[in-house]
């Protein structure tokens, strides 16, 4: 479709929806990220927000930490910032919530809007990265270890975190 960029999905880019009015990053606009020195992922919730970083080299996602914000407000971006110090990222991965068949809708949108701020106010690279199922399977890998998941939701979102950068990681090398 003419006019429309292409936007992110897992293993590749595709058409999805698009909103005019959105002001948030294309694309176009994105720097990539480097292909070295430690990336963060983030799970976007409405209350609590996972957070993953990788090895120097980009090989290994392992989780790092939840961040909560009350529902409906802003990105706790001061709740990230140390980390973003501490671990010296050089780039971030936000998941991006599709719908089934690979539509943009509310989430992604809410998604776009929090990477546009990171990336604003932190000077830092972001790329969205498709998040179906991170949670999902991250849920799938406790209950095989034999876990249970009662009282578990903040290290549930930073496993979901852990999914979504290592399958970006993966992504990658492909």
């Amino acid at each position: 479709m003419i006019g429309r960029p292409s936007l992110p999905q897992a293993h590749g880019k595709t058409e999805a929806a698009f909103d005019s009015h959105d002001t948030t990053m294309t694309d176009e606009a994105r720097p990539s990220l480097p292909f070295a020195g430690r990336l963060i992922a983030v799970d976007l919730g409405e209350r609590r927000i996972g957070v993953a970083v990788s090895d120097p080299q980009q090989t290994v996602a392992q989780p790092l930490t939840t961040l909560t914000r009350r529902p409906g407000k802003r990105f706790p971006l001061n709740q990230l910032r140390p980390f973003l110090q501490e671990y010296e990222v050089v780039g971030i991965v936000i998941g991006l919530p599709l719908s089934p068949d690979g539509l943009e809708l509310e989430g992604a949108r809410l998604a776009r809007q929090a990477g546009a701020l990171i990336q604003e106010k932190t000077g830092r690279p972001v790329e969205f990265w498709d998040e179906r199922m991170s949670t999902s399977r991250a849920l799938s890998a406790i209950r095989e270890l034999g876990g249970g998941t009662r009282g578990r939701k903040g290290e549930i979102d930073q496993l979901a975190a852990t999914v979504l950068l290592q399958a970006f990681l993966d992504g990658r090398k492909e």
